[in-house]
């Protein structure tokens, strides 16, 4: 019983030992070179050192603060997922990197682990160029391979690799994703034509004039004519002759009257008197004659 006891022990021990060291903390790792203080900040912001912290097997793309400096202005979030493609799920040193059974291998990182990646952003493109030199870019269709290996950093086999590398790796789509509308500077921010907006029509110098209101309209299409400017029209003249009185003209030119009016008795007598009239006048001339 004694002899099994102390088997346990033992082992439980060597798990023990093994797990602490096993264990490591990339914040650590990078304190020690401060060149590199500026990603290892941006990996304690990002929370993505807890991330790397968690893992058995890593390696670590780290940038010194020079190049970190492309992508200081970007928001956090955006930086987070920039670091995130930075972090390989596998240990990869600068051996193991010069022997790579193809020119070019794909590499899977923490932002595809993170479900938030599409169209390969959360992989990486590693390719010998150049007789030996080893270049890294973004998996995403079209891009380029933007930076290159340039040392190592630290290493614990085959649990943590940190290497430098000369840029960040930064995938087009989420360059672009983080651009606001007027999209930043990223190649989604190219200037577009406006589709159908019309351009907006400069204010003229002369003053723009009013819609009518319902008072204003009747002003402006019919004038209304007061009393005083309304033309004068023929008004009727105003005779001051008692009604019945003659005129100049009927002194004139006396209007017959109407012939449907019966004569009166006095209209006879009046002529019988003026035909008798002229036959005495006309007797006394004849006498006259005579003589």
């Amino acid at each position: 019983m004694n002899s099994k006891a102390s088997c346990l022990v033992s082992f439980a021990l060597f798990l023990l030992f093994s797990s602490a060291a096993a264990a490591f903390n990339i914040t650590k790792l990078l304190g020690r070179h401060p060149n590199f203080s500026s990603f290892n900040d941006y990996l304690t912001q990002t929370q993505i050192s807890q991330q790397i912290n968690s893992r058995n097997t890593i390696t670590v793309l780290a940038v010194d603060n020079k190049a970190i400096a492309s992508i200081s202005g970007k928001p956090l979030d955006t930086i987070k997922k920039i670091l995130s493609v930075h972090v390989v799920l596998d240990y990869f040193d600068v051996q193991k990197l010069t022997m790579l059974p193809k020119k070019t291998t794909i590499l899977t990182t923490l932002f595809q682990s993170s479900g938030a990646a599409a169209n390969q952003e959360g992989f990486l493109n590693v390719s010998l160029v150049n007789e030996g030199e080893i270049a890294f870019g973004s998996a995403v269709k079209g891009s380029i391979l933007t930076a290159k290996l340039v040392s190592s950093v630290a290493a614990q086999p085959y649990n943590i690799s940190v290497l430098q590398i000369t840029a960040p790796i930064v995938p087009p789509s989420i360059d672009q994703a983080a651009s606001p509308p007027k999209a930043a500077k990223s190649p989604a921010a190219a200037p577009k034509k406006s589709p159908a907006t019309p351009p907006t029509q400069a204010p003229s110098s002369t003053p723009a004039v009013e819609a009518p209101t319902p008072s204003q309209e009747v002003v402006a299409d019919a004038p209304v004519v007061s009393p005083s400017s309304a033309p004068v029209a023929d008004a009727p003249v105003v005779d001051n002759t008692p009604v019945g009185s003659p005129t100049a003209d009927d002194e004139i030119t006396p209007s017959p009257a109407p012939a449907s009016e019966p004569k009166s008795d006095s209209s006879h007598t009046g002529v019988a008197f003026g035909i008798a009239g002229v036959g005495v006048v006309m007797g006394l001339v004849s006498s006259l004659v005579a003589f």
